[in-house]
């Protein structure tokens, strides 16, 4: 893409707006700035834009479809596209091969962190300079997706999409892809479940090595076999139950490949590693937590897709820590004098209801007082609940937006014990919510916070909203502790 002399509006000057526009004006494009929240931006207004001297538009992601300066620009045939697609085509040649460096793509309404992340992870292991990039936040490099296809010296990319990048993007030819799963989910924004399975589904597009797909769900299945990849790309299906031909799963104890992707022939068992030598995607008595057994078949399959070192992948992967806020023990109290203890998890990125039963489904039947709540974005809760109702000893709610986790438990399960926390004073919300599930737990029990609902209602961020929950529990166990 040669952008140079190229006007190119930007639209949001958050953290990949900004990257982009310094990527774009050292290779020569005028950029103007638009954001009516940042004193910085060229302007204030889309109204002040002249659209006759704009080539092309980048769009952030807080700009649905159907907003009056996307359409107005679609109407005159300027190119709108997302960050992802710019950078795309802005990739320069790796120092090492001479080529652009190729990309590994993840995405799925829940899990794409983890995989991007535990992908990265065995990529670094196996010798390859593989940053994580795009809609990912940790890591120096995370959110830059511009700036690390713009730079020579990283050999694979392992970029974390989301469904709004995708939308705006469309000459992606990924090496390995791979949708972790497909649940409701920014609706509103896309215009509806088909629209935004459709743009999930962009990723499999062209794929060149290996198309990764969750053979559990029916939804990616579906678009995993509807997929057009490049010839010779191999489908590789991924399972938490014992695997068909053309998949990687788990059978009596063992991760098994039947894909081919490790270095057998399709359809033939080859034997990993066990299940139990993954200790960090674990709780503390052995049990695996299911969700992140599921990304991490799905970052496996991805590497050995693209090529990898199968043992070093494997070691690399027996090592790793999910990042924070994703279903970690921040709080234990003295173990009674049967050795039991109230655990505090906090799984405050569980921010829908897909996540939350991931996280739910982790932990025995009435062992969980679970804190949940905070901004619904227009979600419903009853199957949730009704889900995991066993699950569930008592629940707390929190947040702003109460009446639709109310309304759950109310119709699904009326008789769990609830505590509503008023949401003012908002400042100590989380410690008098951390003090109600410590009145319902007992020696043996989780106090489990995984939402279900985004933060900002209350929070920052889902990480404040963590953060505040670790200093609440860190406190609670000290008070009980001492009594």
């Amino acid at each position: 893409m040669d952008i140079k002399g190229k006007t190119v509006v930007i639209a949001g000057l958050g953290v990949s707006g900004t990257s982009l526009a310094e990527v774009l004006k050292e290779q020569g494009a005028r950029v103007i700035g638009v954001d009516e929240r940042k004193p910085t931006a060229d302007l204030d207004s889309f109204d002040k834009v002249n659209w006759d001297e704009v080539d092309y538009v980048m769009s952030s992601p807080v700009f649905n479809p159907r907003t009056p300066f996307i359409l107005e620009a679609q109407r005159r045939g300027i190119p709108v596209m997302s960050e992802v697609e710019f950078a795309w085509r802005l990739r320069v040649d790796s120092a090492r091969t001479g080529r652009p460096a190729p990309w590994i793509g993840i995405t799925g309404t829940n899990g794409k962190t983890s995989t991007t992340e535990m992908t990265s992870v065995m990529l670094t292991a196996c010798g390859y300079d593989a940053p994580t990039a795009g809609n990912i936040a940790s890591g120096n490099m995370a959110m830059s997706l511009s700036r690390c296809a713009t730079n020579p010296k990283h050999d694979v990319l392992c970029v974390e999409l989301s469904s709004f990048q995708l939308h705006f993007t469309d000459s992606l030819e990924l090496a390995c892809a791979a949708i972790t799963n497909i649940a409701d989910d920014h609706l509103d924004w896309h215009g509806g479940r088909e629209n935004y399975a459709a743009d999930k589904a962009k990723v499999f597009h062209g794929v060149t090595r290996a198309l990764v797909y969750n053979a559990d769900d029916p939804l990616v299945t579906e678009k995993a076999h509807e997929a057009e990849p490049a010839e010779g790309c191999r489908r590789v299906g991924f399972t938490l139950h014992e695997p068909e031909s053309g998949q990687i799963g788990v059978a009596d104890g063992w991760i098994v490949d039947r894909s081919g992707v490790a270095g057998g022939e399709v359809g033939e068992s080859v034997r990993l590693a066990q299940v139990a030598e993954f200790t960090h995607l674990m709780e503390p008595d052995g049990t695996i937590y299911p969700h992140l057994l599921a990304d991490a078949l799905t970052a496996l399959a991805l590497v050995l897709g693209f090529g990898a070192d199968r043992q070093q992948a494997l070691d690399a992967l027996k090592t790793f820590h999910p990042g924070g806020h994703r279903i970690v023990t921040v709080a234990t109290s003295t173990p009674d004098a049967s050795g039991r203890s109230i655990r505090f998890v906090d799984d405050s990125k569980a921010t829908n209801a897909h996540a939350a039963n991931a996280s739910l489904s982790s932990f025995a039947d009435g062992s969980v007082v679970w804190i949940a709540g905070g901004l619904a974005k227009g979600s419903r809760f009853e199957h949730l609940v009704a889900d995991r109702r066993r699950t569930i000893k008592a629940a707390v709610i929190i947040g702003r937006d109460q009446q639709p986790m109310i309304d759950a438990f109310a119709a699904s399960a009326p008789d769990t014990p609830l505590t509503v926390i008023n949401p003012d004073p908002n400042d100590d919300v989380m410690a008098r919510a951390v003090e109600a599930a410590g009145r319902y737990a007992e020696p043996g029990d989780v106090v489990l916070m995984a939402p279900a609902c985004a933060s900002m209602d209350q929070f920052v961020s889902y990480a404040d909203r963590g953060v505040k929950f670790t200093e609440a529990a860190k406190r609670w166990v000290k008070t009980y502790d001492g009594r």
